[in-house]
């Protein structure tokens, strides 16, 4: 079966074209996509689209029905349209996605960052200011700490993976040594 990310990026796509020019604009988009996110990732609404007692339209209808917001057209359509292709539960990662695109299109990017000991705000700043340097964009980083990296950290922007941990470097030693 295909990558939930393979099968989610047209969508993605499509949708943040149809949008980009809006006049409510992306941020108002990414906001929506992500409610409608939250409400495809919920167990029960997980279990209800799944039934196959369901047509596609009874699962347009209460998919929309559990949705707070109003949506405009452009969101039914969108909505419709995952319905019809059996995409509803797609919308978390399509949702990441989107706002991927969202971000790229402001030259900025998201960086995860994992370090194995806290790091102080001069040392994020530090790191966040080589990373904006290496890619040239404006990134917003999400820091995290995990101990068995041992030393170092491993930063992750969009699908290039920088690790500098001590782990990666045992890990890369051992599968030298076993070679």
């Amino acid at each position: 079966m295909a990558e939930l990310s393979t099968v989610a990026r047209p969508y993605a796509e499509a949708l943040f074209g149809a949008v980009r020019d809006d006049a409510e604009g992306l941020d108002r988009w990414a906001d929506r996509v992500d409610e409608l996110a939250q409400v495809a990732a919920l167990p029960d609404v997980q279990a209800a689209l799944n039934d196959p007692r369901l047509s596609a339209k009874q699962r347009f209808e209460l998919f929309v029905g559990l949705v707070k917001s109003d949506l405009p057209p452009a969101a039914r359509n969108f909505i419709e349209l995952l319905t019809e292709n059996g995409r509803l539960l797609l919308l978390p990662e399509i949702s990441a996605q989107f706002n991927a695109l969202k971000l790229r299109h402001e030259g900025s990017a998201q960086a995860e960052i994992v370090s194995a000991y806290e790091l102080d705000a001069a040392q994020v700043d530090a790191l966040v200011a080589g990373l904006e340097k290496k890619f040239g964009l404006k990134i917003e980083a999400h820091v995290t700490v995990d101990p068995e990296l041992i030393g170092g950290v491993r930063v992750t922007v969009g699908d290039q993976v920088l690790d500098t941990s001590v782990q990666a470097q045992l890990a890369g030693l051992r599968d030298a040594l076993a070679a």
